[in-house]
């Protein structure tokens, strides 16, 4: 652990906030606190912590669609910190995205422990990708899950934002045919390549300046597709 670590502690019970920022203060941590899903959200976005402690049970986001949100676009790590105890919910985080799952009540040594493994297995450097994404003629922010396009908010249905996260979250990079296939309609659909063709054409149509003459949204033909921003 380095000194300069910094911790997301996003619980919506007090006391146990309290506790965490107290013992983990004590170790050398820089702690931040959130207390619902959205103020998390906002948060990771705007303090990029080293890891995340994640409570499940939240007010207004289940920690799960949390995990989810945060995993289109940042590689933070998350311990969940969670009363949960059921296989059912563990396997649901961690298929989500959440590096390691912790069970209520803790000892503090234990959850420590976990945090310090996490922080060994981080992959987040500062080339990471950031939330907001500006072209010249559109912007995504991948933690709202919205789309502007001259000041307007273009409506995405959600295999449209599905397809467009993705490209997105690599952006630069190739992604490949069966991969967007896989990833947003499910295995059972890697060969449907009709189906990018459809709803890259959608895209462009809602976002590109000359959607005939893609600038952002290209085409690998044969390969893939690339978001150039």
């Amino acid at each position: 652990m380095t000194e300069a670590s910094k911790v997301l502690v996003v619980d919506d019970e007090p006391q146990i906030v309290r506790a965490l920022r107290i013992n983990l203060a004590a170790r050398g941590y820089e702690v931040g606190t959130a207390y619902d899903g959205e103020g998390a959200l906002r948060a990771v976005a705007e303090s990029r912590p080293d890891v995340v402690v994640l409570d499940l049970g939240l007010p207004d986001l289940d920690g799960v669609e949390v995990i989810e949100r945060l995993r289109g676009w940042t590689q933070v790590p998350i311990v969940v910190l969670s009363a949960r105890d059921g296989s059912v919910d563990k396997v649901h985080a961690l298929d989500a995205g959440a590096d390691d799952y912790v069970t209520k009540p803790f000892g503090m040594d234990e959850l420590l422990a976990r945090l310090r493994a996490a922080l060994r297995r981080s992959s987040v450097s500062a080339s990471e990708g950031d939330a907001v994404v500006e072209t010249a003629a559109f912007t995504i922010d991948l933690v709202a899950k919205r789309v502007r396009r001259d000041g307007t908010e273009v409506h995405l249905t959600r295999t449209e934002w599905g397809v467009l996260e993705l490209l997105v979250r690599n952006r630069g990079r190739l992604v490949a045919q069966k991969e967007l296939l896989h990833e947003v309609w499910g295995p059972a659909y890697d060969t449907e390549s009709h189906y990018l063709r459809v709803y890259l054409a959608q895209l462009r149509r809602k976002l590109e300046p000359e959607p005939s003459r893609p600038r952002y949204l290209l085409t690998e033909p044969g390969m893939g597709y690339r978001f150039e921003p």
